[in-house]
């Protein structure tokens, strides 16, 4: 009974954290992904299905055009001629999410094969239903909460693979595989990596099948169907392939690091896999989930001698996956957080292997609930207004009216302030400020006659605050020591981890959906000559 109704629970919260707070931002968009994704199914039409985008497959642009048409059709009887980008977003937000509710229970199906203790898969369960990194993906329009459940589903059928005892049943489970491959293939070309957990279970059923050829046959066949479907799906990665290769090479080029553009400079000079585990899975497991997660992998590599050789197997398909997935992207120039999502359950699997090993059950939930802290706190955001519009109110509130700001572009979506009449707003360009004279000299005029300044993220201050930025480098310690006659006024931030600051991780962790803003305000005013001998 007890386990019946922490199922029940499990599932209800399941589907709250996942499906509440679709709609942050209210109408302001800030993830570049989505948006997109977003504005190439504004693009399409029923004669036209050519994204002109290529960053990812069409597969679920697709299901978002399709299925956002069909919805209206049976909710409004009309069949929408094109789709808005507020439909797109949502859309593709809501697919994301009951992406992650099946891989989360799918997960949580593959954990009654490993946590042999009872209720370890439960209390991983809860673990993934509050991990923040999880919980951040749902509420992202992109592909990373699909490739996820790709993975999962191929470890399942892994997992199957290597308990199965005939050639028709490892037939269907090839064909399985295959297919959901194929799909994620359609929606991110670096999906084939996910068809690692399948080889490796063919790797220990082939030597141990008298059937060696009729293997090797269902795995080049199985190959081949993935090939298919992935174009099925994905049509226009054949049909217009010359755009789909010129942005590939830029992608590829970008994530090595050959092609150094504004938007990955907090990866120069960062170190291969140290910044995964600093940057990265402390803030999306939450601190507790991951300090307890390498305690449960030592407790679980002196356990593993004493599992059976069938789940000796099916650990070491999951492990070498992993293992593999981590060297390819953890070794990339560019190593934003959504790399590594398809391990984001890994230390939560761990995490519950050490929870479930204390016999006295209080203390059993007084660890799961501390492990889930961080997660709950995070959820919370999506319970409150979006922070950038709480930073309007409380300029609009505080701010006299015709306050000249200065604030900084190039993050994705300004603050929304600049269709507001009462100020007078300047987003100014600081990627090309080091670099080009005349926005040396454009900015001493900006806060010359500025009256307030801005911050909007923490994307240029922190990734250009070092001796390859001087210009840059030299503003942001001249205004944050008072050197420029400005003292902070407001800081506005979003509810953090308990024990982590979110600004020092990697970026795109929180400057798309909760940034923290700061404002300045001019209280000595100087000459422009006085700003020129600062800043220049």
């Amino acid at each position: 009974m007890y386990s019946k109704v922490s199922l029940l629970l499990a599932i209800i919260l399941l589907l709250i954290t996942r499906f509440i707070g679709l709609g942050w931002g209210n109408q302001v968009f800030f993830q570049p992904d989505e948006n997109n994704m977003a504005s190439a199914i504004t693009r399409f039409t029923d004669r036209d299905l050519n994204p002109h985008f290529f960053a990812y497959g069409q597969f679920p642009l697709y299901l978002t055009y399709y299925s956002t048409k069909l919805t209206n059709l049976v909710i409004n009887h009309q069949w929408l001629n094109k789709i808005t980008f507020a439909q797109a977003i949502f859309g593709l937000r809501l697919w994301s999410a009951i992406f992650s509710v099946f891989s989360v229970w799918l997960l949580y199906r593959i954990s009654t094969y490993l946590l042999i203790r009872p209720g370890a898969s439960i209390i991983f369960l809860y673990l993934l239903i509050f991990n923040p990194g999880l919980i951040q993906l749902a509420h992202f329009g992109t592909t990373e909460s699909l490739l996820i459940l790709v993975f999962a589903i191929n470890l399942w059928l892994s997992i199957k693979i290597i308990r199965t005892v005939d050639l028709k049943s490892l037939s269907k489970l090839l064909l399985l595989a295959s297919v959901n491959t194929g799909l994620g293939l359609a929606a991110k070309i670096s999906a084939f990596i996910f068809f690692g957990p399948i080889l490796l279970s063919l790797f220990f059923v082939f030597f141990q099948s008298a059937s060696k050829l009729k293997i090797i046959l269902l795995t080049l066949v199985s190959t081949i169907n993935c090939f298919l479907v992935f174009i099925l799906f994905s049509p226009y990665t054949l049909i217009d392939h010359r755009d789909f290769l010129s942005t590939m090479n830029y992608e590829t080029s970008v994530a090595v690091g050959k092609s150094v553009v504004f938007y990955t400079r907090q990866f120069i000079n960062t170190p291969a896999y140290l910044f995964q585990m600093t940057k990265i899975f402390p803030y999306t497991n939450g601190l507790v989930v991951y300090l307890f997660g390498f305690i449960g992998l030592g407790t679980f590599a002196i356990k593993f001698f004493q599992l059976s050789l069938s789940q000796k197997k099916i650990w070491l398909t999951l492990l070498i996956s992993c293992l593999v997935y981590f060297l390819y992207f953890g070794q990339l120039y560019t190593k934003w957080t959504r790399f590594m999502s398809p391990l984001f359950f890994l230390f939560p699997l761990f995490a519950s292997f050490f929870i479930s090993k204390f016999k006295h059950h209080r203390l059993v939930i007084v660890l799961t609930f501390m492990s889930c802290v961080s997660g709950l706190i995070f959820f919370s955001q999506y319970l409150q207004p979006d922070i950038r519009n709480t930073a309007t109110r409380f300029l609009t509130r505080y701010l006299p009216a015709g306050s000249v700001i200065l604030s900084e572009g190039g993050n994705v979506v300004d603050i929304p302030l600049s269709n507001d009449s009462q100020f007078s707003v300047t987003n100014f360009d600081f990627y090309r400020y080091d670099e080009d004279i005349k926005s040396q000299t454009e900015l001493f005029y900006q806060v010359f006659e500025s009256q307030y300044i801005l911050i909007p993220s923490r994307r240029i201050f922190a990734n250009q605050f070092n001796s390859q930025f001087p210009y840059t480098q030299k503003y942001y310690q001249a205004l944050f020591n008072g050197d420029l006659g400005f003292v902070e006024i407001a800081k506005i931030q979003p509810f953090h981890d308990l024990f982590l600051n979110e600004e020092n991780a990697e970026e795109t962790w929180s400057v798309f959906d909760r940034p923290t803003i700061r404002v300045f305000q001019k209280v000595n005013q100087m000459s422009l000559n006085d700003y020129q001998q600062i800043l220049l």
